[in-house]
């Protein structure tokens, strides 16, 4: 494992010792696991969903039923 330094203000620092008090662990390991969820909710940012890819589309069909999204008989025979 590697070791770094890191400078905290003191106000952090603070917060940092009480969790890690709170919780019995090391404050390494309270680091470790803020960094983990840090970098894995970036990864899942970088993931495009299908609403990303066709969100230029919304809204620029003309001439549709007004009532497309609510009125059940739209539904009617669909997946069967």
């Amino acid at each position: 494992m590697t070791t770094i330094t890191c400078k905290l203000p003191e106000k952090l620092a603070a917060q940092l010792d009480s969790v890690a008090r709170a919780e019995r662990r090391s404050k390494s390991a309270v680091l470790r696991e803020a960094l983990e969820d840090r970098f894995k909710k970036k990864r899942r940012r970088n993931v495009v969903s299908g609403y990303d890819l066709v969100k230029h589309l919304c809204g620029s069909l003309k001439g549709g039923p007004a009532d497309l999204a609510t009125n059940p008989k739209h539904m009617k025979g669909f997946g069967e």
